[in-house]
């Protein structure tokens, strides 16, 4: 009998252990992240941040060409992809090359057509070499949002109003802006036209080693953000 009562009160000082405040708070047993546990969090982080590192770039900066008789350019783009456009004109056989873009930034939005960036673009090109009775410039209204949606948009317009029938097209822009630009005019011209997609790199910084350049950092990380913007947030009007 004394030997229950003795069990019996430890039980309670047990129980009385585990709570305070009448109960309000209560001591629970959990499981902890052992050092080794940690260790390997630490690994597994490293692992990811490394294939981020090394993966992201290529996957943004995306160059997939397909067979086709037309060549756009995004008129925004730097001298250096100028020339590489009129290289990739020359050599690709292509019939046609349009130039897209809208209003050129801190205009304060569309005043003509030759206020756009796809003029800009073509006055460029044509200084290049592109004849002019191949070079056809597309400029976009648009230019507070969405802007290589719209571009492609007003390409598509353009086409639809000039009774061409593209089957297929190329886009060539700049390094990590190319996966994002061939998925936006994806979007505008449908699936039943293949576009495919140039990526110039930029001769500011190594490739391969982005993340020691300033520059590489603001692409890389930038149009990483609005790529996951436009493939899972942005829900475009079709027209």
């Amino acid at each position: 009998m004394a030997g229950q009562q003795k069990i019996a009160l430890t039980a309670k000082d047990v129980c009385n252990m585990k709570q305070k405040f009448y109960g309000i708070l209560v001591r629970k047993e959990r499981w902890g992240v052992s050092w080794r546990g940690r260790f390997a969090a630490l690994g597994l982080i490293g692992l990811v941040a490394w294939l981020v590192l090394c993966e992201i770039h290529p996957f943004l900066a995306v160059t997939h060409r397909e067979n086709a008789k037309i060549l756009v350019v995004e008129g925004w783009v730097h001298l250096y992809a100028i020339n590489a456009a009129v290289k990739e004109f020359q050599t690709g056989h292509y019939d046609h090359l349009f130039v897209t873009g809208g209003p050129i930034e801190g205009s304060g939005g569309y005043i003509n057509d030759y206020n756009t960036e796809a003029s800009v673009g073509a006055d460029r090109l044509r200084t290049a070499g592109i004849p002019n009775d191949a070079l056809q410039m597309v400029p976009s209204h648009v230019w507070n949002r969405n802007r290589t949606y719209y571009s492609a948009i007003a390409l598509r317009d353009w086409f639809s109003q000039h009774d061409v029938h593209a089957r297929s097209l190329n886009v060539l822009t700049e390094e990590a802006h190319a996966r994002r630009t061939q998925l936006l005019f994806q979007e505008a011209f449908g699936r039943n036209v293949q576009i495919g997609i140039i990526s110039v790199p930029n001769p500011d910084y190594d490739e391969s080693h982005w993340w020691r350049y300033s520059d590489g950092v603001r692409d890389v990380i930038g149009e990483a953000i609005a790529y996951v913007y436009a493939k899972f947030f942005f829900w475009p009007k079709h027209d």
